[in-house]
């Protein structure tokens, strides 16, 4: 099985030139998406955009311009142990109805990042999006309290940090839903994988460092605030069913 990279840098040069040689090792193919001008390093190539796009928009791009077996969707503030791919490539292939499969993600200082999640509930988007989310812990959403897997578990959805997606898969579903700005596209895809019958594993002996700066958890109102709640509206407008999900 061939890996193909897609790193999508929106002003994130630095980072970029930090992540490349821990990442370019461990893949067959790297193509990264400067969003904006100044956001790959110099002297990486790179696909400039003449304007910017929505993460979902540029993932797509990213897969229609490599040609491997599966794609692996990265971001720009993540560090992959030396054989994190090489781990999620490998249970890929022995598993064939895996369409997605996550890493552990763990924040830089080591502690454990709640990457594995629940399907959204209504109850507990509104917990999440408001400043309830200060005073009720959501412990099922982000399997808190749960003993930390130590094998390979099936997931409801992970986040897209760093997702390794079967490219038969992506090409099923049609790829990510370039409606979402940024936020909501990586629940979306994984509730499509899910609804059509595609797997979605976690792999905790694959490990990612994630810095995960979760600017809408510690600020209210911002436009990215508002970017995520135009995914969840657009989330429960693609699948009302999940209104349903108290």
């Amino acid at each position: 099985m061939r890996v193909s990279a897609v790193v999508v840098s929106h002003g994130s040069a630095e980072d970029v030139a930090a992540l490349l040689p821990q990442l370019e090792p461990q893949v067959d193919e790297l193509v990264v998406i400067a969003n904006v001008p100044g956001s790959a390093p110099p002297g990486v190539a790179a696909i400039e955009n003449a304007r910017p796009l929505g993460y979902a928009a540029n993932l797509n791009l990213g897969c229609s311009r490599t040609t491997g077996d599966a794609v692996l969707a990265v971001n720009p503030d993540t560090r992959p142990a030396t054989d994190a791919v090489p781990t999620l490539r490998a249970f890929m292939e022995t598993h064939a109805r895996c369409g997605v499969a996550g890493p552990r993600l763990v924040y830089p200082d080591g502690r454990p990042q709640p990457s594995r999640r629940r399907f959204p509930t209504v109850t507990g988007t509104i917990v999440r999006r408001t400043p309830l989310r200060r005073l009720v812990p959501q412990r099922r959403h982000y399997h808190l309290g749960e003993p930390a897997p130590s094998e390979p578990l099936q997931s409801d959805w992970m986040l897209g940090g760093f997702l390794l997606l079967r490219r038969s898969m992506l090409d099923e579903l049609g790829g990510f839903d370039e409606g979402y700005r940024l936020y909501g596209e990586d629940i979306d895809l994984q509730y499509r994988a899910m609804r059509a019958g595609w797997e979605r594993w976690y792999v905790p002996d694959a490990v990612v460092q994630h810095a995960h700066q979760a600017v809408t958890d510690r600020r209210w109102l911002t436009r990215r605030t508002l970017w995520h709640w135009a995914g969840i509206v657009r989330f429960v407008r693609r699948h009302p069913e999940r209104l349903r999900a108290l």
